[in-house]
Formats: structure tokens, sequence, C-alpha cells
């Protein structure tokens, strides 16, 4: 919603170079409206979901011009609009390769209901982030598509630090994307060219923390495998 639309080519082209996929979140929200609910103790639930028809609309716009500057992943936090975009998909008015990714505002915490997103048309899903183990067991026995988990937590989502759980993160519930926030550090969105440093910065932080992770995962379990990298990534690594 805040890219300019050669933004969106240039990140587009960056990515098919170098073999990584960008994922872009779908607004506008209720947080970013003038609803009062969003701002209140007990409303904040509502804040990551589209408010009114409008931000429905207005939302599967914004995906359709993602997805016509060569965006092919957006990250998904309405029910509603999840449903609409998975049967768009479906009846091929959006790419088929398109990857609707739940964010963890989503907030399903149990295998059924994350089944349910499932159906709806979801690709992979960020769970919440205090789950145990055997609580992220459990979902893996509900669904195949893969979880986005995170090992470090940002401070308003939990602030957790989960190094030391990588590994039986892992093997119970495979696959997974190994998620890197950073404890300490502001929250920035929505970002912008005001905070261009703060924005690198951090960014370098998290490709520090992932290393960190990495490294561990292999001390832990050298069993553990990575899925293949794209190409581009595959020959930088061989370099």
């Amino acid at each position: 919603m805040l890219l300019l639309d050669s933004e969106l080519d240039q990140m587009a082209a960056i990515a098919a170079e170098r073999g990584i996929e960008v994922s872009l979140f779908v607004g506008p929200r209720a947080g970013w409206d003038t609803g009062a609910m969003a701002y209140m103790p007990a409303g904040r639930i509502v804040a990551p979901k589209a408010r009114g028809m409008d931000q429905v609309v207005q939302s599967v716009e914004e995906v359709r011009r993602a997805c016509d500057h060569g965006i092919t992943s957006v990250l998904v936090t309405d029910e509603g609009v999840l449903w609409v975009l998975g049967e768009m998909r479906a009846a091929g008015e959006l790419p088929a390769e398109l990857i609707l990714k739940g964010s963890v505002m989503l907030g399903a915490a149990n295998p059924v209901s994350i089944r349910l997103l499932e159906r709806l048309g979801l690709t992979t899903f960020n769970v919440p982030t205090d789950l145990s183990l055997a609580q992220l067991a459990a979902i893996r026995q509900a669904t195949s598509m893969p979880l986005d988990i995170y090992i470090e937590v940002p401070d308003d989502v939990g602030g957790f630090v989960r190094h030391y759980e990588i590994a039986e993160i892992v093997r119970v519930a495979a696959p997974v994307y190994l998620k890197f926030g950073l404890r300490n550090a502001p929250n920035i969105y929505p970002s912008g060219t005001h905070l261009e440093a703060t924005a690198v910065a951090l960014t370098r932080e998290r490709l520090r923390r992932a290393r960190l992770g990495l490294d561990l995962l292999r001390r832990l379990d050298l069993g553990a495998v990575m899925s293949p990298l794209p190409e581009p990534v595959a020959a930088r690594a061989r370099q």
C-alpha cells in the first residue's frame, strides 16, 4: 500500500535475480483506519482485520497490483480476505502460484482452526509465538503446509527466545520456516526513508541471528535437512 509501482518492480527484480521470495503485507487494515475499537485495550484484536467491505475490496486490489508487478506472495491477516483471494486464485483471476501466507495476527492456535484456514486457501501459516512443542506437533498432524515459526520473537508479540528448542521444533513440525525477529528492537511499521538507517540495521541483525540459529541447529541435530536453495542462492553459497 505504501510502495510505489517502481519500488515493487525493483523488489521483484532483485528477488528474481537472487532467488528469494518477497512477501508483502496486505492492507489496509483496521489498525490504520479511523475506527476507535482497534485502539482500545479490549479491542485490539480487530486491528489486523479488514474493517468494512471497502477495506476488503481495497485489500484485493492491492494484491492484484502486487501480482501485476511480479510479486507472488502476500501476507494475510483477515479470514474473509483470505477466502476471497483463495477463490480468485482458484478461478484464475489471480496467479495459480500466488502464495497466501497467514500472518501470526490471524491468531489461530489449534489444529482445527488452522486446518479451516488452509481450506480457505492458505499456503503457509505463521503460528502464534507461544505454542509448545506438543501443540506444534498436533498442528503438524492436521496439515501438511509449511509452518512459519518464530525462534526469536519481537517484543510486541511475546519477546521469546527459543534458540535451544530449534532442533525439536524442526523435528516435530517440519516443514518449517524458522523466523528471527528481534528482542529489544523498535517496531518501525509503517517504515519509509525516514527510518531507512534503522530498518537496515535491524535487517542486518536479523540475518546475524539467523546465522546463529542455523549454526546451533547443526550442532544440535546433524541430520536436519534444509530444503534445496534456489540456484542463485546456491551459486553464491558455493563461491
